[in-house]
């Protein structure tokens, strides 16, 4: 089952059988914690991390009984994008797929608006 934030932000569904798999290894439940910040070759930066608690003032963004959790500051740059896992030749990580992003860097983590 598909949640869409009232931001349009959403989970996929290979975000969330990652953050299963995660949370089945750890033995706990994981959510994937994404903010943005000033920096990166492009002027922006994605940050990610695994945490377990929800800060009281963040968007969560749930699928699948798997949680995304964003900073209030971070979500207006993050409006309509979709929060993936994807499992290429070159790597498995998390990507923000967000429609906001003008243009980015080669590795997906820096962007501009």
């Amino acid at each position: 089952m598909s949640a869409r934030s009232p931001e349009g932000i959403t989970l996929s569904e290979s975000a969330a059988r990652r953050l299963a798999a995660l949370s089945e290894a750890d033995g706990q439940p994981v959510m994937l914690r994404i903010a943005v910040e000033g920096g990166g070759c492009s002027g922006f930066q994605y940050l990610m991390e695994l945490v377990s608690t929800v800060k009281a003032d963040d968007l969560q963004i749930s699928r699948d009984g798997q949680s995304a959790v964003i900073d209030p500051v971070s979500v207006p740059f993050l409006k309509g994008s979709e929060i993936a896992f994807v499992d290429e030749l070159a790597g498995a990580q998390f990507v923000i797929r967000n429609p906001n992003a003008a243009s980015s860097c080669g590795c997906g983590v820096s962007f501009s608006i």
